[in-house]
């Protein structure tokens, strides 16, 4: 049976878990502060870079209640001078005497020193309460602090049948307004989104985010996935005041590239991986540049290539009460795919949730286990 979460470590996942802006690189944060006589003396979320962390937004919030208060967070404290002051700091100096951390800090920067420093000053330590929910929260963060690479969400909008257009191609619109709606609040809460060539030539999307039909202020980096030069030059991916990266072949034509860098867009060369661009190698660099979430909206190449590579995290799989039948219209994942259903990848952990009349399925993906 799991151990039960003190209230306060309750509340400060949910504080954590429903942040309304997206603090990234910066893991998302809950703090609140118990004062001595047992009452909420304050409570804080991380801010956005370079605001403050969640632990000195709940201490100025407490002001003295917090001298013998007790502190509960999501994240252990951290001890090092970042683009803010450590937060070791501020609790040892607000007179704070235990504190509660729901999960260990993967970044090599802390991990474990924010409790050496705390139970140095002479601050009770306990650490290990809502620890699961607290790795929920930080998925995509502790993955890129392990690995250096990006968390990797392919999200796509499907009929019943599995198709993401009509056989013209035409894709407007698989999905309801529900559901475009969710997409769009998706988008500002990830770093980047993705989409390949075929999709930037067919749809001529934009990847902005637009949540309630107005442009969010801060815009994820869209990136386009082009081995061979398709992208035009007057695409609305190129347009605007988001910056877009268009990662590309080492044989993409010289003009083209030059046009494209002239629309303000970067070209970023890569090697190849068969007769595509390598995906390890673009998501290397994406997290090299503290791209900690990369959203993959498609096409079905696009993703079919991510999944076929075992580079797929999570999955929103949008589903759509139509039924588009024709044999040619494309599937939401083509690429190699399973030979036998055995070999399938499965989803564990599937939610299920309604969008006005489309269903959100989401879920992990996990190869399938050998005979």
């Amino acid at each position: 049976m799991a151990a039960m979460i003190p209230e306060p470590m309750q509340r400060a996942l949910d504080l954590a878990g429903n942040a309304a802006q997206h603090v990234s690189p910066n893991p998302m944060v809950g703090a609140v502060v118990v004062a001595a006589d047992g009452s909420v003396a304050g409570e804080g979320v991380t801010q956005p870079p370079p605001g403050p962390h969640a632990e000195v937004v709940a201490l100025e919030a407490a002001g003295e209640s917090a001298r013998g208060a007790t502190m509960y967070v999501t994240l252990e404290p951290c001890a090092h001078q970042g683009q803010t002051p450590p937060c070791t700091d501020a609790i040892i100096g607000a007179g704070v005497s235990e504190v509660h951390y729901a999960v260990r800090d993967a970044d090599s920067q802390v991990d474990g020193r924010g409790q050496e420093a705390l139970e140095k000053a002479g601050i009770r330590t306990i650490g290990g309460e809502g620890e699961e929910e607290a790795r929920h929260i930080n998925e995509a963060f502790f993955k890129h602090r392990t690995t250096g690479l990006p968390f990797v969400v392919a999200k796509f909008a499907v009929s019943l049948d599995g198709k993401i257009a009509a056989a013209s191609g035409d894709s407007r619109w698989v999905s309801g307004a529900e559901a475009r709606e969710w997409a769009h609040v998706l988008r500002t809460r990830i770093d980047a989104i993705l989409v390949g060539s075929s999709t930037v030539v067919v749809d001529d999307p934009s990847l902005t985010a637009r949540p309630g039909g107005e442009e969010a202020e801060r815009q994820p980096l869209r990136v386009v996935v082009d081995t061979r030069g398709r992208t035009p030059p007057m695409a609305q991916v190129l347009s605007g005041d988001a910056a877009t990266l268009v990662a590309t072949g080492p044989d993409s034509p010289p003009q083209w590239r030059a046009s494209i860098q002239a629309s303000g867009a970067e070209v970023l060369p890569l090697p190849l991986a068969g007769e595509h661009v390598d995906l390890r190698a673009l998501l290397e660099e994406l997290g090299r540049r503290d791209i900690v979430t990369l959203l993959v909206e498609g096409g079905g190449v696009i993703l079919g290539a991510f999944f076929d590579a075992g580079l797929v995290d999570k999955v929103h799989a949008v589903i759509a009460p139509l039924i588009v039948g024709a044999a040619d219209a494309p599937a939401a994942v083509a690429g190699e795919g399973a030979y036998r259903m055995a070999d399938a990848l499965r989803l564990r952990e599937v939610t299920v949730e309604r969008l006005g009349d489309d269903l959100l399925v989401t879920g992990y993906p996990e190869p399938a286990e050998a005979e």
